[in-house]
């Protein structure tokens, strides 16, 4: 989750979620960000629970992806940082980075 929200596109693509659910598009004007990068970022926030995205049918049958801000709360100590440095140390050691 440190990881998720250590990006300022990732804060603020939340920022953007916090007023309400958005499609995708409409998102990636307001963020003046590409579609895919976009897609990207969003990923990483689904992964860890920040974000969730839903598929729609808009009225003349084109799908449309909608994300919203799922709760969360994000407590940072002492503990919680030292977890974080040990799961990517074993990531970089087992031979992949988890860092984005």
């Amino acid at each position: 989750m440190l990881a998720a929200v250590g990006h300022t596109q990732r804060l603020r693509i939340i920022g953007e979620l916090a007023e309400g659910r958005v499609h995708v598009s409409e998102l990636a004007r307001r963020l003046e960000l590409s579609r895919p990068l976009l897609y990207m970022h969003l990923g990483r926030l689904e992964k860890a629970g920040l974000v969730t995205g839903t598929l729609e049918l808009s009225p003349d049958g084109k799908a449309m992806k909608y994300f919203e801000l799922m709760p969360f709360e994000l407590v940072i100590n002492l503990d919680v940082v030292l977890g974080a440095l040990r799961e990517d140390e074993d990531g970089v050691a087992g031979g992949k980075q988890t860092r984005t």
